[in-house]
């Protein structure tokens, strides 16, 4: 089941994706306004639990991000053996990951372009596996934290590199300038460990591949951001985890191959999708 959020005929409404088109699932369920309250009922199986006929719109609609509005999204820096190796620091990955929160302002959805400011031209894509979680709790014990994921998506974390040297240790200014990042194309509902444990993701370029790694080779396995992450602040369903990207973002290059207007970014990942933008000034 793919489910996401999209505008359609000047609103917003939720549903599922098939080669159809979209299934407005929001007009049979209004006790849930958006996914983010599908997800804190605990409610995603019931979605399919329904004999009403949905509106299908087969084109005209947008995507907008899947979960509207979250109390937070946290990222996690620095999570691949060969990322850490790109900083040429002569550092061993730390012990503990390096966060960092995004505010849901500096993503758009599926379809829509990352937006490059004029302040910068040092735009940057990053590809994620991102988590929502279903369950929440404080101190979530690792072996049981995948147990607290309702779903799945896809991030593209656009960065803006200079405005992450902008001060001594903080990168929040260059993360979280307004749509330089994406998330989508929809949500796929978590049902097994399998779907996380081995999974590849991978980053295109105008066709041209730029990131590939496996889930296997995290340095902070899923389980433990969220174990972690738990330890100093409570988790609540919406909220979202980025999980890490591999090695092989733009500014790594020599000399860098920053975005610019006119480029195509495909984010995928076995089992969930392919996440689709381009690039505008703004």
């Amino acid at each position: 089941m793919k489910l996401a959020t999209v505008t359609v005929e000047g609103r917003t409404a939720w549903g599922e994706i098939t080669e159809d088109g979209f299934h407005d699932l929001s007009a049979l369920f209004p006790q849930w306004l958006s996914l983010r309250d599908v997800i804190t009922a605990g409610a995603l199986e019931n979605l399919r639990n329904t004999d009403a006929i949905p509106t299908v719109y087969r084109q005209g609609f947008s995507y907008q991000i899947p979960v509207p509005n979250p109390e937070k999204i946290i990222c996690v820096g620095v999570n691949f053996p060969d990322r850490n190796a790109e900083y040429k620091d002569g550092h061993e990955a730390p012990p503990n990951m390096s966060l960092f929160p995004r505010f849901p302002r500096s993503f758009v959805g599926h379809g829509h372009p990352l937006t490059r400011p004029p302040e910068s031209k040092k735009l940057d894509y990053e590809g994620e596996i991102a988590i929502v979680i279903g369950t929440g709790g404080r101190r979530i014990p690792q072996d049981s934290a995948l147990s607290h994921i309702a779903a799945l998506t896809l991030c593209n974390e656009g960065t803006i590199r200079d405005w992450v040297r902008h001060a001594k240790f903080n990168v929040t200014q260059g993360k979280n300038w307004e749509g330089s990042g994406a998330m989508g194309p929809w949500l796929i509902p978590f049902k097994a460990d399998a779907q996380l444990i081995d999974v590849e993701l991978k980053t295109e370029v105008n066709g041209e591949l730029r990131q590939q790694d496996r889930t296997s080779r995290m340095l902070f396995p899923i389980a433990r951001q969220i174990a972690y992450i738990s330890t100093f602040t409570t988790l609540v369903p919406g909220d979202i985890i980025v999980t890490g990207t591999p090695t092989g973002a733009g500014a790594r290059f020599d000399p860098p191959r920053f975005l610019k207007p006119g480029d195509e970014i495909v984010i995928s990942a076995e089992g969930i999708g392919s996440l689709v933008n381009g690039v505008v000034d703004e």
